[in-house]
């Protein structure tokens, strides 16, 4: 009888490849999606949908009750917020009340895997060094911030059988974050904010969906970072990209303060709009952060994770999906 698991943000980026590993595991698959959710993408998976209610432990642990999960993967959060209550809310609080659904209902649940952010640590300030398990978190950005609460608060309920895993800059085929990045190369420019040097990190999509998967299993309440366990200088995205697609590019270094003028008007904006502004003078902390390498060794040890992707392949399997599916 197929094990049955719970992905949580289903139908984003992420999710969907969560989706794709959990299938070729054999698992069950219930998809919590939101009504307004566009689940088109996935209507060629053999799944079951569900519509939660994270606001409430009790329609949580009802719903849980009724459908008896094995497993569940809470990839489900906001990484734009309009405010510092709604990261919280949405990041933390949802998390607490999915974990502490999970054991009132007393479903025999056999493992709980979070996908938090490296951004709960936060970045080091030289170029010295390397972010271990046992660097203290200094996380620069609410989104950071609430992504550690939400630790906090899932290490508090300490009967749960749950891994946390720390994801850096995840990139992959249907992402439209980085693909921001990409778009802006295709298009002969290649911008850059500021010209300070910096060490970069990356995983890509399917090495996370594995590990996640396999982490299903391990549950010994640790946290692990995750990249692809290299590190690169900020022009390394685009020198790999460029050399791919066959591009040449005018390299354009925008000064910091004029970026930030930029992001604070649009977030002035995005409020005006009651919407949640993409770039944002806070954001842009992590984008123009000094170091973000890290080190993998536990969850090799621990999870037997070692990436099949670097950003050279990853991005060529990357690049030539978004060419297939007429998005450059």
């Amino acid at each position: 009888m197929k094990k049955r698991v719970l992905i949580t943000g289903a139908s984003g980026f992420v999710g969907y490849h969560l989706i794709e590993e959990a299938l070729q595991n054999n698992f069950e698959v219930y998809a919590a999606v939101r009504k307004s959710s566009d689940i088109s993408h996935l209507k060629n998976f053999h799944i079951q949908y569900v519509n939660l209610d994270f606001g409430s432990i009790i329609a949580l642990k009802k719903d849980m009750q009724e459908k008896q999960y094995d497993y569940i993967i809470h990839a489900a959060g906001v990484t734009s917020a309009r405010s510092v209550a709604e990261y919280e809310t949405v990041n933390a609080t949802y998390t607490f009340n999915l974990a502490a659904a999970a054991v009132a209902a007393d479903v025999n649940l056999k493992g709980f895997v979070f996908i938090s952010s490296l951004a709960a640590v936060g970045p080091l300030d030289t170029l010295n060094g390397i972010i271990t398990q046992e660097t203290p978190p200094r996380p620069i950005t609410a989104y950071g911030k609430s992504k550690l609460m939400a630790e906090e608060q899932l290490r508090s309920i300490t009967s749960l059988n749950y891994t946390i895993l720390r994801p850096t800059a995840v990139y992959g085929p249907r992402d439209k974050g980085i693909f921001i990045f990409f778009k802006q190369l295709s298009k002969g420019f290649e911008p850059y904010i500021g010209s300070e040097a910096q060490k970069l990190s990356f995983i890509y999509v399917k090495d996370l969906a594995r590990v996640a998967v396999k982490a299903l299993y391990i549950n010994n309440q640790n946290t692990y970072n995750l990249s692809d366990g290299n590190f690169y200088d900020k022009y390394e995205l685009a020198t790999i990209t460029k050399n791919i697609l066959n591009l040449r590019t005018l390299k354009i270094h925008l000064p910091v303060n004029f970026v930030k003028l930029l992001a604070s008007v649009t977030e002035k904006v995005s409020s005006l709009n009651n919407k949640a502004a993409i770039l944002t003078p806070e954001k842009l902390k992590e984008l123009t952060a000094v170091n973000w390498s890290c080190d993998i060794e536990q969850a090799k040890a621990d999870l037997g994770y070692y990436p099949n992707y670097d950003l050279d392949a990853g991005l060529k399997e990357t690049l030539e999906w978004y060419k297939t599916n007429k998005w450059l």
